[in-house]
């Protein structure tokens, strides 16, 4: 059962603090229980001291009583001697002196206290009663200062008897203090040793683990709560380490990542602007090749495109040596890879992987990319999907760059097209009406004798001439008309200039277009109709002002304008005037209507309303 306890008390630090405590309790009670012990036999000592410090000076003076009496009988005398007797008596018999008498009869205290007992009731008080002689009364005189003695032999007891418990007091109280004060350095220094230093190490090695020391670890053992920490703090410290180095391989996994994606997008990004810039050339595959072999770190990547019309594909950029690509089987041609529909990965005898990648975008497909992968390495998942990347947007300039050269070749087509159908409307009606008037001339010179007849020819052709002549002069200058500025505005500005200056004639310009901005067909046609419908002005109206308004409304349609104070338009002026069939032609290109309005302060408007297909905010 001991040991029991004792191994408890070696295993538990609460016990340990908790036996020190009751230790220093202990000795504290005990140490206050006897003290007040010990106080209380004391008390009372000083009352019996001072009633038997009493007794003497009543003994000297019921001796002076009796020796008055003696010299004078009076019955008063004897009274006050008897109630000195009697009070002597109660004195002896106080309870304050009786309480300070031990119950050992062979203590020196009882002794002498039995002594003056015997002295008071055989010799003194028995002579002080009867006082029978002279003889008699001399010796209870002479007994009186022995008797005193013995009073005072009690008195010295009793104060040795107190002094006695007053130092027994006094040694109880200092073998507490020192009882005391030794237990409580026992444990301020068990308490120190057990508790205060092995927690002083532990916040020293937490203060290390937070400047981030994770490898400390500490030497505390043991089975109490000291050691138990410990242990936990070990298994804390450990757990931290392995959390803070899979945080570390976590970190330096993303910071890969993050420098891969960098690293990728920094590709992308160089990539788009090569391929987007300019029209893209064996020399920009190349530069895109070369990049993605530094960034992704493969082997030599080969780009290969394959026309419509062709049955093997052509290697258009390698940075394979010697421009001879690993990937194909014959020099500057790569019909081994531009059937194949998906990304696809192919081994070669050598043990080589060639990572193939077709070419496409939303509609066909243009070629392959494929990069050589070295033996005993394989291609990981973000070098895939940046090479899918890479061959997307390649396969988009492709499409894009295709596009564009069709648009460029359906706008020539386009643009002769209204060439001829100028030339159609303009100078080949009046070439056709000349060469009807030259018939008519050869008719005429048949017959000499029409001479009239030859000269109304004659001036026909001449001013059939004179007016494809000027016909041909507006379609020269229609046909180099540019927006070099690619402003509406500035171009009406400058045509109506250039006809204010042509014919003089003052001309008023208003644009409003608001936040509508037209596109370059619809600024072209725009101008083209303003520039005849001025000529037309020139030309027949006979007109002192004339004025231009553009104008956009909140609905997206967009009016025009064209004034002037002239004579007015004749009904009959649409059947001969290409001009005007031009600009009908014109407004339905622009999916708007083209009207002739006379104006009621005289003259004629031109009124040109369509509705914007697209619009942007300016």
């Amino acid at each position: 059962m001991n040991r029991l306890l004792w191994n408890k008390l070696q295993n538990s630090l609460l016990l340990r603090v908790g036996g020190m405590i009751a230790a220093i309790t202990i000795l504290a009670v005990v140490g206050m229980s006897t003290s007040w012990m010990v106080a209380e036999t004391t008390q009372g000592n000083g009352e019996a001291i001072n009633v038997a410090g009493s007794l003497r000076m009543q003994s000297w003076r019921m001796a002076s009583f009796y020796q008055r009496l003696l010299q004078t009988d009076k019955p008063e005398y004897r009274e006050t001697l008897q109630q000195a007797i009697e009070r002597f008596e109660q004195d002896l018999e106080a309870g304050s002196i009786l309480s300070v008498l031990p119950e050992d009869n062979t203590t020196p205290l009882k002794q002498v206290y039995r002594q003056v007992e015997i002295d008071w009731q055989q010799r003194i008080k028995p002579a002080l009663v009867l006082q029978s002689s002279t003889a008699q009364n001399a010796v209870v005189l002479d007994e009186i200062p022995l008797f005193v003695k013995h009073i005072n032999d009690l008195v010295k007891q009793i104060e040795e008897a107190t002094e006695a418990k007053i130092f027994v007091l006094r040694v109880i109280l200092g073998v507490a203090i020192i009882g005391t004060i030794l237990a409580v350095i026992l444990s301020i220094y068990l308490v120190n040793s057990i508790l205060v230093i092995p927690l002083k190490a532990l916040l020293g090695l937490t203060d290390q683990i937070r400047q981030g020391n994770l490898a400390v670890r500490t030497e505390l053992a043991g089975d109490d709560e000291i050691g138990q920490l410990a242990q936990a703090f070990n298994l804390m410290a450990e757990d931290l380490s392995k959390l803070y180095q899979d945080l570390e391989a976590r970190v330096e996994q993303k910071t890969a990542e993050l420098t891969r994606s960098n690293r990728s997008l920094d590709l992308l990004y160089r990539s788009i602007t090569r391929l987007h810039g300019i029209a893209p050339d064996n020399a920009v595959f190349h530069h895109v090749l070369t990049d993605a072999e530094a960034v992704l770190g493969l082997g030599n990547g080969t780009i290969c495109l394959k026309g419509e019309n062709d049955t093997h594909g052509q290697v258009v950029a390698t940075t394979a040596l010697n421009n001879r690509s690993p990937l194909c089987q014959r020099a500057n041609s790569c019909g081994e890879c531009h059937d194949s529909q998906a990304v696809r990965m192919d081994t070669l005898a050598d043990g080589r992987q060639i990572l193939r990648m077709p070419l496409t975008d939303a509609e066909k497909r243009y070629g392959m990319l494929a990069i050589d992968v070295p033996a005993n390495t394989t291609a990981e998942r973000w070098q895939v999907q940046l090479l899918e990347a890479l061959s997307r947007h390649i396969g988009v300039t492709i499409a894009s760059e295709q596009r564009s050269e069709q648009h460029r070749r359906v706008s020539l087509l386009e643009e002769r097209a209204v060439i001829a159908r100028e030339l159609h409307d303009s100078l080949a009606q009046s070439l056709a009406y000349m060469k009807i008037q030259v018939s008519r001339l050869r008719n005429a010179l048949k017959h000499p004798e029409e001479g009239e007849e030859i000269t109304a020819a004659l001036e026909e052709l001449r001013d059939g001439l004179s007016s494809s002549y000027q016909q041909l002069r507006e379609l020269l200058s229609t046909f180099r008309l540019r927006m070099e500025d690619d402003d509406l505005g500035m171009a009406l500005a400058q045509t109506t200039t250039e006809f204010t200056e042509r014919g003089n004639l003052p001309i008023e310009l208003t644009v409003n277009l608001g936040n509508l901005n037209l596109g370059p067909n619809e600024e072209i046609h725009l101008l083209q109709i303003v520039r005849e419908a001025l000529s037309n002005i020139l030309k027949h109206a006979h007109a002192s002002h004339a004025w231009v308004t553009l104008q956009s409304q909140t609905d997206g349609r967009v009016q025009l304008w064209v004034d002037d104070d002239g004579v007015g338009i004749q009904k009959s002026a649409t059947l001969h005037h290409y001009g005007m069939t031009i600009m009908a032609e014109r407004a339905r290109a622009l999916h708007g209507t083209l009207e002739y309005l006379p104006r009621a302060e005289g003259g004629t408007r031109v009124q040109l309303e369509f509705t914007i297909r697209t619009s942007h905010a300016a």
